[in-house]
């Protein structure tokens, strides 16, 4: 019989050959918590096993990039199978998930999106700044463009819709939300999120081995700062 705190077993993922060296492992069609733990665990597995060329976690699945030397379709499945048969599901990569603070003026200088985000959500600026920041939220995936992570969840309260006319150009440093989640904008570039605040620091460090401050898996918190604070650290108010 179950135990009351035991960790549910892990799922074992479906798994589909999409070349000669690569296999999508796909653990659910629901985004949660528990299902990011059990990627990353997984994950945690299979990088140390020889022949395996990368990982790529997102929200729901595991790309596994693999040696063709070193396995055929039928060893790489069989492997992977093995191994996640293997993991203990009392172990939890909780203890060890690092957290991110991420210093944001939120400021309609800033935030062109804010007012908007307010009035959409019926509620004030002031709310709206206290929820964002009051939350714990958890990198789902790393993509879109270099050091973007998808975090989620954002509160049921904030969730808004893309913007209908994407901008062309979105200031680095960009804090913005869009349905049940949130992100940074590393770079400049395209966007359709509501853009409302601007982090001063920097999300990507091509001399680091992740290359971005923010890692698939990562606790992801913000704190608000002040328009002087936001200065000092080097914070532009430019780009729009």
């Amino acid at each position: 019989m179950k135990q009351p705190n035991q960790q549910p077993a892990i799922t074992m993922p479906s798994i589909e050959m999409v070349s000669d060296h690569a296999c999508l492992l796909r653990f659910s069609e629901i985004i949660n918590e528990q299902v990011s733990n059990q990627i990353a665990l997984v994950t945690s597995y299979l990088k140390v096993l020889p022949g395996i060329v990368d990982l790529v976690p997102s929200y729901t699945t595991l790309l596994v990039v693999f040696d063709g030397d070193h396995f055929d379709r039928y060893a790489i499945c069989k492997t992977i199978r093995d191994t996640i048969t293997e993991i203990d599901p009392e172990q939890s990569l909780q203890a060890d998930m690092r957290e991110v603070v991420i210093p944001v003026y939120y400021g309609t200088e800033v935030g062109p999106d804010l007012d908007d985000v307010a009035a959409h959500c019926q509620l004030s600026v002031e709310e709206i700044i206290q929820r964002h920041s009051q939350t714990l939220y958890r990198a789902y995936a790393i993509g879109f463009t270099p050091g973007f992570a998808f975090l989620g969840n954002t509160p049921d309260e904030l969730h808004v819709p893309r913007k209908t006319t994407p901008r062309l150009k979105v200031p680095i440093g960009s804090v913005a939300i869009a349905e049940n989640q949130t992100a940074v904008y590393p770079s400049v570039t395209p966007g359709g999120w509501q853009i409302i605040g601007r982090t001063p620091i920097n999300l990507i460090d091509w001399g680091s081995e992740n290359l971005a401050l923010i890692a698939m898996g990562d606790a992801v918190r913000f704190e608000a700062i002040s328009r002087d604070e936001f200065l000092v650290l080097g914070g532009q108010l430019d780009g729009f």
